[in-house]
């Protein structure tokens, strides 16, 4: 393995309150991505991407948005020069969490241009019913008309959909016939299949009990009975659980048509690797964080190298799995912070302030893993800004 040349030191906090002296070990991932164009993968692969936000924008952050569009939309230029697709205005984006639907469906229209100027560009966005508000007053066709709003809007603007989850469903469902009822009303009407997103509760607590069943394996069961039956109106279906037993069950039971998209970052790496009776595709948000060394390690399983696929991606699995720690929904604030530390992006802030959702524990660690897994892409960068971060916190270097 490759190390830095010259040490680059840092005081970072500890678990036990303590600080200690820490040098970055490792060179970022050495891969070929962008030499001879775009890898060839041999799985879909969508990143789901998040935004940057206007730090100079004259608003109050806690409840307005102004969204930097030349960084936003170069993240997406990066994501699609490294072969992802990009999955837009979804949990990453922070939608739901900040992003309202009117700031979606112009984030959607400038990815949508920028899509249809690099050929193969591979795009889909989120549909929802989030400009709802949700409560018992709603009724199940205040949902369907919400979801018909959304995804005309998109499809007018040349946009793929992938179908998100409905907090104001799931606030006024009463059983599994009313997620029928919706689901197969929006899905009769779409132009092109669509991608299904399963949220699970963990990423959002208000989806608790989607599906209308109680436990998880009974909400896969009603699950796969709306897919059944709409099978040629849908091309996959994204599982946000943390559950790769769960995920592989329902993998299992699909229509031969139907992609399963992994939306587990606890456990991407097996399922995308898969087994004797099948994979799954990606769409991701800790792709996002890791996109070259996710990139590498797809090409690498494309050409038949399960071994190095393994090798460059066992490293990310612990630095995923700390970022999407619970409160699982705050993941977002770890994505963007390792933006900020490659350089992607000029500062650390977020919609609505996220960027405070975390400790200072937090990023020490998240930085120690980003290390191990190689994906600062300029050490030096990276650790100057760490220490900004650290002083700005109280802690001297």
């Amino acid at each position: 393995m490759n190390h830095v040349a010259a040490p680059l030191k840092l005081r970072l906090p500890f678990d036990d309150g303590g600080l200690a002296e820490y040098t970055v070990r490792n060179l970022p991932l050495e891969t070929d991505a962008g030499a001879t164009g775009k890898p060839a993968f041999n799985r879909v692969a969508f990143a789901a991407a998040h935004v940057v936000v206007d730090p100079l924008a004259n608003i109050d952050p806690a409840i307005d948005v102004a969204i930097d569009w030349e960084q936003t939309l170069a993240f997406r230029e990066y994501l699609w020069d490294l072969g992802f697709g990009v999955a837009e205005a979804m949990d990453t984006a922070q939608r739901g969490m900040g992003l309202q639907w009117e700031h979606a469906r112009e984030l959607i229209r400038h990815s949508v241009d920028a899509a249809r100027r690099r050929p193969g560009a591979l795009l889909a966005c989120g549909a929802g019913t989030d400009h709802l508000s949700p409560g018992a007053h709603l009724t199940l066709d205040d949902v369907v008309h919400a979801y018909e709003e959304q995804v005309e809007a998109i499809e007018q603007l040349g946009g793929r959909i992938i179908l998100m989850a409905s907090r104001a469903l799931a606030v006024i469902a009463k059983g599994p016939q009313d997620y029928a009822y919706v689901y197969s009303k929006i899905l009769s009407q779409v132009r092109e299949p669509v991608i299904l997103h399963w949220l699970g509760e963990m990423f959002d607590p208000a989806l608790q009990g989607y599906w209308g069943a109680a436990d998880h394996a009974g909400a896969m069961d009603v699950c796969l009975s709306i897919i059944e039956a709409h099978a040629s109106k849908i091309d996959g279906i994204k599982i946000s659980l943390l559950s790769s037993e769960k995920e592989i069950a329902m993998r299992r039971r699909l229509p031969a048509s139907v992609r399963m998209y992994t939306g587990d970052d606890f456990n991407y790496a097996e399922l995308i690797a898969g087994d004797t009776q099948g994979y799954s595709h990606a769409l991701l948000g800790i792709f996002d964080a890791i996109a070259p060394a996710a990139a590498a390690s797809l090409a690498e399983l494309a050409r038949g190298n399960t071994e190095a696929f393994h090798r460059i991606l066992a490293p990310t699995v612990p630095l995923s799995r700390h970022i999407f720690k619970a409160p699982t929904r705050f993941y977002k604030t770890g994505v963007v912070f390792l933006a900020w530390l490659n350089g992607l992006q000029d500062h650390f802030q977020m919609v609505g302030g996220q960027q405070s959702a975390r400790s200072l524990l937090h990023f020490a660690e998240l930085f120690r893993l980003a290390d191990a897994a190689r994906v600062l892409r300029d050490p030096e960068l990276a650790a100057s800004r760490m220490r900004s971060l650290l002083t700005l916190g109280g802690i001297h270097q």
